[in-house]
Protein backbone atom coordinates (compact mmCIF):
# COMPACT_ATOMS: atom_id res chain seq x y z
CA UNK A 1 0.00 0.00 0.00
CA UNK A 2 1.49 3.66 -0.30
CA UNK A 3 1.82 3.15 -4.03
CA UNK A 4 0.43 6.17 -5.26
CA UNK A 5 3.18 8.53 -7.18
CA UNK A 6 2.15 12.29 -7.35
CA UNK A 7 -1.35 13.21 -8.81
CA UNK A 8 -1.01 8.93 -10.32
CA UNK A 9 -3.83 7.46 -7.39
CA UNK A 10 -3.05 3.59 -7.19
CA UNK A 11 -5.22 1.07 -4.82
CA UNK A 12 -7.96 1.77 -2.78
CA UNK A 13 -6.17 2.13 0.22
CA UNK A 14 -8.86 3.68 2.27
CA UNK A 15 -11.03 0.87 1.72
CA UNK A 16 -8.62 -1.61 2.60
CA UNK A 17 -7.83 -0.15 5.83
CA UNK A 18 -11.42 -1.61 7.18
CA UNK A 19 -10.76 -5.55 6.12
CA UNK A 20 -6.78 -5.69 7.59
CA UNK A 21 -4.85 -6.34 10.83
CA UNK A 22 -1.22 -5.12 9.04
CA UNK A 23 -0.33 -3.83 5.81
CA UNK A 24 3.11 -3.61 3.86
CA UNK A 25 3.64 0.12 2.78
CA UNK A 26 6.24 0.59 0.08
CA UNK A 27 9.49 2.38 -0.04
CA UNK A 28 9.83 4.77 -2.85
CA UNK A 29 11.60 1.92 -5.07
CA UNK A 30 8.76 0.34 -6.73
CA UNK A 31 6.08 2.65 -6.08
CA UNK A 32 5.01 5.14 -3.85
CA UNK A 33 6.45 8.41 -2.70
CA UNK A 34 6.94 10.58 0.34
CA UNK A 35 3.46 12.28 0.45
CA UNK A 36 1.60 8.53 -0.33
CA UNK A 37 3.41 6.88 2.44
CA UNK A 38 2.82 9.49 4.83
CA UNK A 39 -0.78 9.37 4.42
CA UNK A 40 -1.23 5.68 4.23
CA UNK A 41 0.80 5.54 7.33
CA UNK A 42 -1.33 8.05 8.98
CA UNK A 43 -4.28 6.64 8.14
CA UNK A 44 -2.96 3.43 9.16
CA UNK A 45 -2.04 4.23 12.80
CA UNK A 46 -5.48 6.09 13.45
CA UNK A 47 -7.27 2.62 12.24
CA UNK A 48 -4.84 0.44 14.56
CA UNK A 49 -3.83 -1.13 11.56
CA UNK A 50 0.18 -2.28 12.23
CA UNK A 51 2.62 -0.83 9.51
CA UNK A 52 5.52 -3.09 7.60
CA UNK A 53 8.24 -1.78 5.29
CA UNK A 54 7.70 -3.30 2.17
CA UNK A 55 11.20 -2.52 0.48
CA UNK A 56 11.47 -3.42 -3.45
CA UNK A 57 13.80 -3.16 -6.53
CA UNK A 58 14.34 0.64 -7.85
CA UNK A 59 11.83 0.17 -11.02
CA UNK A 60 8.60 1.80 -11.12
CA UNK A 61 7.91 1.31 -14.34
CA UNK A 62 7.99 -2.45 -14.07
CA UNK A 63 6.58 -2.36 -10.42
CA UNK A 64 8.96 -3.80 -9.03
CA UNK A 65 8.18 -6.99 -10.53
CA UNK A 66 11.11 -7.36 -13.13
CA UNK A 67 14.06 -9.13 -11.84
CA UNK A 68 17.92 -7.33 -10.94
CA UNK A 69 21.15 -8.69 -10.71
CA UNK A 70 22.15 -7.27 -7.57
CA UNK A 71 25.04 -7.93 -5.17
CA UNK A 72 23.89 -8.80 -1.46
CA UNK A 73 25.87 -5.39 -0.31
CA UNK A 74 23.14 -3.62 -2.90
CA UNK A 75 20.01 -5.01 -1.87
CA UNK A 76 21.02 -4.45 1.74
CA UNK A 77 21.20 -0.32 0.98
CA UNK A 78 18.29 -0.93 -0.99
CA UNK A 79 16.13 -2.43 2.15
CA UNK A 80 17.90 -0.21 4.68
CA UNK A 81 17.06 2.80 2.93
CA UNK A 82 13.55 2.08 2.00
CA UNK A 83 12.61 0.75 5.65
CA UNK A 84 13.98 3.57 7.15
CA UNK A 85 12.05 5.89 5.21
CA UNK A 86 8.67 3.64 5.96
CA UNK A 87 9.91 3.26 9.96
CA UNK A 88 10.40 6.88 10.19
CA UNK A 89 6.61 7.74 9.36
CA UNK A 90 5.73 5.58 11.68
CA UNK A 91 7.70 6.98 14.48
CA UNK A 92 6.53 10.51 13.45
CA UNK A 93 2.68 8.64 13.95
CA UNK A 94 3.92 7.34 17.62
CA UNK A 95 4.27 4.16 16.64
CA UNK A 96 6.78 1.49 15.95
CA UNK A 97 7.49 -0.60 12.48
CA UNK A 98 5.92 -4.08 13.06
CA UNK A 99 7.81 -6.21 10.30
CA UNK A 100 9.35 -6.38 6.86
CA UNK A 101 7.90 -7.82 3.66
CA UNK A 102 10.03 -8.00 0.56
CA UNK A 103 8.26 -7.29 -2.46
CA UNK A 104 7.45 -8.38 -5.98
CA UNK A 105 10.46 -9.52 -8.02
CA UNK A 106 12.48 -9.15 -4.92
CA UNK A 107 10.67 -11.31 -2.75
CA UNK A 108 11.35 -14.51 -5.63
CA UNK A 109 15.10 -13.78 -5.50
CA UNK A 110 15.25 -13.81 -2.25
CA UNK A 111 13.32 -17.44 -1.85
CA UNK A 112 16.10 -19.01 -4.10
CA UNK A 113 19.37 -16.66 -3.37
CA UNK A 114 20.75 -16.70 0.13
CA UNK A 115 23.13 -14.21 0.07
CA UNK A 116 20.17 -11.77 -0.67
CA UNK A 117 18.14 -13.24 1.98
CA UNK A 118 20.68 -12.81 4.53
CA UNK A 119 21.33 -9.00 3.67
CA UNK A 120 17.12 -8.74 4.37
CA UNK A 121 17.89 -10.60 8.08
CA UNK A 122 20.74 -7.70 8.36
CA UNK A 123 18.00 -5.21 8.11
CA UNK A 124 15.36 -6.90 10.01
CA UNK A 125 17.78 -7.17 13.16
CA UNK A 126 18.85 -4.21 12.68
CA UNK A 127 15.11 -2.92 13.31
CA UNK A 128 14.24 -5.76 16.12
CA UNK A 129 11.27 -7.13 13.58
CA UNK A 130 10.00 -9.90 11.87
CA UNK A 131 10.15 -11.02 8.23
CA UNK A 132 6.87 -11.76 6.61
CA UNK A 133 7.39 -14.32 3.90
CA UNK A 134 6.75 -18.00 1.35
CA UNK A 135 7.54 -20.73 4.55
CA UNK A 136 9.44 -23.89 3.20
CA UNK A 137 11.29 -21.43 0.94
CA UNK A 138 15.12 -19.66 2.32
CA UNK A 139 12.72 -16.94 3.13
CA UNK A 140 11.90 -19.05 6.57
CA UNK A 141 15.60 -21.13 6.24
CA UNK A 142 17.32 -18.42 6.68
CA UNK A 143 15.68 -16.23 8.87
CA UNK A 144 15.52 -19.27 11.33
CA UNK A 145 19.14 -19.83 11.08
CA UNK A 146 19.62 -16.32 11.92
CA UNK A 147 17.51 -16.19 14.66
CA UNK A 148 14.74 -13.54 13.26
CA UNK A 149 11.37 -14.07 13.66
CA UNK A 150 9.62 -15.61 10.52
CA UNK A 151 5.90 -14.95 9.78
CA UNK A 152 4.15 -17.41 6.98
CA UNK A 153 1.78 -15.98 4.57
CA UNK A 154 -0.51 -17.22 2.86
CA UNK A 155 -1.17 -15.44 -0.59
CA UNK A 156 -4.98 -16.53 -1.65
CA UNK A 157 -4.03 -14.31 -4.44
CA UNK A 158 -1.50 -15.79 -6.59
CA UNK A 159 -0.70 -19.32 -7.94
CA UNK A 160 1.15 -22.32 -6.10
CA UNK A 161 3.92 -24.17 -7.80
CA UNK A 162 4.50 -27.45 -7.00
CA UNK A 163 7.33 -27.28 -4.46
CA UNK A 164 5.65 -24.55 -2.75
CA UNK A 165 6.52 -21.08 -4.52
CA UNK A 166 4.30 -18.83 -6.15
CA UNK A 167 4.26 -17.06 -9.24
CA UNK A 168 4.54 -13.33 -9.34
CA UNK A 169 2.40 -12.06 -11.53
CA UNK A 170 3.37 -8.57 -13.44
CA UNK A 171 -0.17 -7.05 -13.28
CA UNK A 172 -3.02 -7.93 -10.86
CA UNK A 173 -5.72 -9.76 -12.06
CA UNK A 174 -9.68 -10.02 -10.91
CA UNK A 175 -9.83 -13.07 -8.53
CA UNK A 176 -13.35 -15.12 -8.29
CA UNK A 177 -14.64 -14.33 -4.68
CA UNK A 178 -15.75 -17.72 -4.27
CA UNK A 179 -12.32 -19.34 -5.10
CA UNK A 180 -10.69 -16.94 -2.89
CA UNK A 181 -12.69 -17.72 -0.22
CA UNK A 182 -12.67 -21.56 -0.85
CA UNK A 183 -8.75 -21.46 -0.76
CA UNK A 184 -8.60 -19.30 2.51
CA UNK A 185 -10.79 -21.97 4.39
CA UNK A 186 -9.22 -24.43 2.95
CA UNK A 187 -5.28 -23.22 3.83
CA UNK A 188 -6.44 -22.01 7.51
CA UNK A 189 -8.00 -25.53 8.32
CA UNK A 190 -6.42 -28.04 6.43
CA UNK A 191 -3.24 -26.57 5.71
CA UNK A 192 -3.25 -27.22 1.87
CA UNK A 193 -3.77 -25.85 -1.15
CA UNK A 194 -4.06 -26.78 -5.12
CA UNK A 195 -0.89 -26.27 -7.22
CA UNK A 196 -1.08 -25.32 -10.65
CA UNK A 197 -0.81 -28.74 -11.58
CA UNK A 198 -3.66 -29.43 -9.45
CA UNK A 199 -1.87 -31.60 -7.08
CA UNK A 200 -2.01 -30.71 -3.26
CA UNK A 201 0.59 -29.34 -1.23
CA UNK A 202 1.04 -28.34 2.39
CA UNK A 203 1.12 -24.69 3.35
CA UNK A 204 1.30 -22.93 6.78
CA UNK A 205 -0.57 -19.91 7.63
CA UNK A 206 0.32 -17.40 10.25
CA UNK A 207 -0.85 -14.35 8.10
CA UNK A 208 -3.16 -14.08 4.95
CA UNK A 209 -1.97 -11.62 1.80
CA UNK A 210 -3.79 -9.80 -0.55
CA UNK A 211 -2.14 -7.81 -3.16
CA UNK A 212 -3.72 -4.19 -3.27
CA UNK A 213 -3.34 -3.78 -6.80
CA UNK A 214 -6.22 -6.45 -7.82
CA UNK A 215 -8.95 -4.58 -9.36
CA UNK A 216 -11.42 -6.25 -7.51
CA UNK A 217 -9.01 -6.28 -4.05
CA UNK A 218 -11.26 -5.03 -1.14
CA UNK A 219 -14.03 -7.34 -2.10
CA UNK A 220 -10.97 -10.22 -1.83
CA UNK A 221 -9.84 -8.55 1.40
CA UNK A 222 -13.50 -8.43 3.12
CA UNK A 223 -14.22 -12.47 1.69
CA UNK A 224 -10.70 -13.34 3.89
CA UNK A 225 -11.90 -11.42 7.06
CA UNK A 226 -14.99 -12.93 7.00
CA UNK A 227 -12.87 -16.77 6.94
CA UNK A 228 -10.36 -15.09 9.42
CA UNK A 229 -13.59 -13.71 11.52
Amino acid sequence: MGESIGIHRFGNDERLLEFVDTINVAGGMHAGDPSSIASIVHDAVEAGVTVGAHPGLPDITGFGRREMVITADEARDLIRYQVGAVAAFVTAEGDRLHHIKPHGALFGMMARQPELMHALCDVAGDFDVPIFGLAGTLHESVAVERGVPFVAEYYVDLDYQEDGTVTVNRWGVTRDLDEVEARARRALEHGTTTSVTGRDIAVRVDSFCVHSDLPNAVEVAARVRAVVG
